[in-house]
């Protein structure tokens, strides 16, 4: 694969850079597989909360405390970051701040007093930084990447994100969770072997962050100090000067939506197999799996597609998949139908996903490229809770989770509208004028 990519004079498209920045996304998605996805949230709601729907609840609130504080925060850290150059500092504060929270997960055990609360407030911060993290890591993708290759890039770290993710889960559930005699004579007593994978989640974060920092460079500016008075008039000069960016604008209202569609079927994939299908949760785990490799493989071969059509016709084309994937499901009269949705509905996300990062990646000016990924985390933070509650109020209204999950193309439909009428050309132009 590294032999697609060619060193261009200006230094991007360097093979040991663009896939030492890649390992990133291999190192922080076993966060998001393990702790937010499939094992820790599954734990907490059924033996840290009083009870599963107490739990659920609990757990939904400290989802959505940490998707407001992002949307708040990230425009803010990211000026900070740029003022300052010092993107990749920032970088490594958000990564120790999220391991170290997610190692003290694992000796937060039920019995102990409050420990679902502070569970719970260890979970907020673990994300938060988590998310914070990503702005700095997505600001570097213009520096490493040629405007030519930067869709297959952002591919790369996408699908080597959804593997990396998929093998740290395969090794917590074959050496932590599933045996009766957890590797290393690991004790299963109030569930240590499932607490512990947060150990797992935070080494396995630590150790491949590790190629980003050693070699991935960073422009410094010199003289440049962190200066949070100074990120906050930076801001503000970027409020004033918005009508120069107004391609960016376009397009962070239409992510705001269709977001909102993938944030909701993240969120209730799983809900929707178990409750509408009757999945076991051990044929939910499987169709999660295979849903990430789905994922992991659009993204990788849609990065192609990306740099020859561009990333506005990569996204509204994988929001027509994701549309008519969704109206499946809906209407899927078994399982295996069910099935055919999810895989194409996996195919898809992974490039949704990558093709918003590296058009945001060509539409970012030099000097704004933390603080403009910091709004581009805002998009997809600030309005995260309407999709799920529109899906729970159409479930309760209908009484049918099949109405609740109709909601998406909703927003997939009305995201796409919108993104059509973003201009790339003109946004590009713009990033360097």
């Amino acid at each position: 694969m590294t032999t697609s990519v060619m060193p261009a004079a200006n230094g991007r498209d360097v093979p040991k850079v663009i896939w030492s920045w890649a390992m990133y996304d291999w190192a922080n998605s076993a966060f998001t597989t393990l702790v937010v996805t499939f094992i820790y949230a599954t734990y907490f709601t059924q033996a840290m909360a009083p009870d599963e729907n107490t739990g659920t609840a609990l757990w939904s609130r400290a989802v959505a405390i940490s998707a407001i504080t992002v949307a708040l925060l990230s425009p803010l850290l990211g000026a900070a970051a740029d003022r300052s150059g010092s993107r990749k500092r920032f970088l490594a504060i958000s990564t120790i701040i999220c391991a170290l929270a997610t190692i003290a997960l694992a000796f937060i055990a039920p019995g102990m007093e409050h420990a679902a609360i502070i569970a719970l407030v260890l979970f907020v911060v673990a994300e938060v930084a988590f998310e914070a993290g990503n702005v700095f890591y997505n600001a570097f993708l213009p520096n490493i990447a040629s405007p030519e290759r930067i869709g297959r890039v952002s591919g790369y770290g996408w699908g080597l994100g959804y593997v990396g993710g998929l093998v740290c889960l395969g090794i917590a559930l074959i050496a932590f969770v599933q045996p009766e005699v957890p590797w290393f004579g690991m004790s299963t007593e109030a569930g240590w072997n499932v607490r512990a994978t947060n150990l797992l989640v935070a080494g396995w974060f630590l150790l491949f962050a590790i190629p980003l920092f050693r070699n991935v460079p960073e422009k410094k500016i010199p003289g440049a100090g962190i200066s949070i008075r100074a990120a906050f008039g930076e801001l503000a000069q970027t409020a004033r000067d918005i009508g120069r960016y107004k391609e960016i604008v376009k397009f962070l209202v239409a992510r705001l939506v269709f977001n909102d569609g993938l944030v909701t079927v993240f969120a209730f994939g799983g809900i929707y197999a178990a409750g509408t299908f009757g999945m076991s949760f051990s044929e939910v785990i499987l169709f999660g799996v295979a849903l990430n490799v789905a994922s992991g493989l659009g993204a990788f071969l849609f990065g192609f597609v990306d740099d020859k059509i561009g990333g506005k016709q990569t996204i509204l084309w994988s929001l027509v998949a994701l549309t008519i994937a969704t109206t499946i499901a809906v209407w899927a009269p078994n399982r295996q139908w069910f099935w055919v949705a999810g895989i194409l509905i996996g195919l898809f996300v992974g490039p949704n996903q990558s093709a918003s990062r590296s058009l945001m990646g060509r539409f970012v000016p030099e000097k704004h490229q933390s603080e403009f990924f910091g709004f581009f985390a805002f998009s997809g933070k600030a309005t995260a809770f309407m999709g799920p509650l529109l899906l729970g109020v159409m479930t309760e209204t209908f009484n049918t989770q099949r109405a609740g999950v109709a909601t998406v193309i909703l927003f997939f439909v009305v995201g796409g509208v919108l993104l059509a009428g973003v201009n790339e050309k003109a946004g590009i132009a713009a990033a360097h004028s």
